[in-house]
């Protein structure tokens, strides 16, 4: 039997109520697994982003656990691995251009500016922006500005990337062609990715495992393979299979919108 890969980091019986009295997860258990693309499907007010935000240590549990793992040990709370998060909006200096904003987290880590330098070069690159290193905020498209978002992510080399709707906000063209850039990314660095999304066919395109959460409160009710071959192209978007792989994961939303248990 083979030995299941140490995983990246392990949620065990999490449970989140906020001030407001709002039971934002019920008791959530969630692995995830060294070089998967997770996503977290589901409706408004499910507990995705709040997962989201456990699994990045920007809140801490009421109950349970999150474990990071990283070189052979465990650590409660504490990531193991190099982490970045892409947020909802490109939350981009306007002030600041484009190659000063790429630079931030590497700033704030003391990096010495000549190699601050190049490795805000190379991630310019890898999303395509390197022509765009001198402009503002202002004078790029809004995929350009997401673009932008993820090169700041990617400058400090992260082994995980933690991504809360970063595509939602923007046309569909536009969205499905980011799509298959983060695919591209996501198998040259050998990222592990948790994603967060409302979209459907989204998740399908971009996911080896889609976790469906229903409210009332947040929390797992169904995980879903999408077992399709990479690279994904267009025509998978035609495919029989990924029709079929829509029409589950709408069953499965449409009960959770519903408040129904899988």
């Amino acid at each position: 039997m083979a030995t299941q890969p140490v995983p990246v980091v392990e949620i065990a019986g999490a449970r989140k109520t906020y001030a407001t009295g709002t039971a934002a997860l019920a008791p959530v258990n969630l692995v995830v697994r060294p070089g998967e693309f997770l996503t977290l499907l589901g409706p408004s007010g499910c507990g995705k982003t709040t997962l989201l935000n456990l699994m990045a240590g920007l809140l801490l549990p009421d109950a349970g656990t999150v474990r990071w793992w990283g070189d052979g040990y465990a650590a409660t709370g504490v990531p193991g691995r190099r982490l970045a998060m892409v947020f909802q909006a490109p939350t981009l200096m306007p002030w600041a251009r484009i190659e000063a904003n790429v630079r931030l987290p590497l700033d704030l880590l003391g990096t010495p500016r000549a190699a601050a330098d190049g490795d805000v070069a190379a991630a310019l690159a890898l999303v395509g922006l390197a022509d765009a290193a001198r402009q503002f905020p202002r004078e790029l498209s809004g995929g350009m500005q997401m673009r932008a978002s993820i090169a700041r992510a990617l400058v400090t080399a992260p082994d995980v990337l933690l991504m809360d709707e970063p595509f939602g906000a923007l046309d569909e063209f536009t969205r499905q062609r980011l799509d298959s850039e983060l695919l591209a990314l996501w198998a040259a660095r050998g990222l592990t990715v948790v994603f967060v999304t409302h979209s459907i066919v989204e998740a399908v395109f971009l996911s080896t495992r889609v976790v469906v959460m229903a409210t009332r409160p947040g929390r797992v009710i169904a995980e879903v393979a999408i077992d399709e071959p990479y690279p994904r192209t267009e025509a998978f978007r035609l495919a029989p299979s990924f029709a079929a792989h829509a029409q589950r994961l709408s069953g499965l939303v449409a009960n959770a919108a519903s408040g129904a248990r899988s």
